[in-house]
């Protein structure tokens, strides 16, 4: 534990600032998550459509937002899944001026149970959930679109 503090910080004050954001929002998600599935998807964009896969993002801040988002998920007292981390992710790109679409897939299990997935793709690259999602089966999704006139 104490190393862990001693390598946070060492870091410089621009990463600092982006994991404190990433555990922030990942603490932000999980309270989502505990609320009635209705509720959130109003604040996740909008349903039923994609934000363009080839549109011209910015791959170093979707980099930086991913990587803050793998890295401190592991690091919650919570739980910080894939929905978590989708919503998260999400809320760090909006606030850079970045579109994103949130996908909600379905599968079952080798038990024939019912499990499910989430992850996060702005642009060509997938921010988030990425590692399984092609055996899920989409169910649901969510465009944050942007004004381009505001960028954060």
């Amino acid at each position: 534990m104490v190393k862990k503090a001693v390598r946070f910080l060492s870091l410089p004050f621009n990463r600092k600032l982006l994991y404190t954001e990433a555990y922030l929002n990942l603490a932000r998600a999980r309270i989502l998550k505990s609320m009635p599935f209705h509720k959130v998807a109003k604040g996740l964009g909008v349903q039923a459509i994609e934000t363009a896969a080839d549109s011209n993002t910015n791959p170093t801040a979707i980099k930086d937002v991913a990587t803050a988002i793998r890295i401190m998920s592991k690091h919650t007292i919570w739980e910080s899944a894939c929905l978590v981390q989708a919503i998260a992710a999400m809320k760090m790109l909006e606030r850079r001026g970045i579109e994103s679409t949130i996908y909600l897939g379905t599968a079952k299990d080798e038990k024939q149970n019912m499990v499910a997935h989430a992850w996060l793709r702005s642009g060509p690259y997938y921010v988030t959930g990425a590692k399984g999602m092609n055996s899920f089966t989409v169910v649901g999704m969510f465009a944050k679109i942007l004004d381009k006139k505001v960028q954060h």
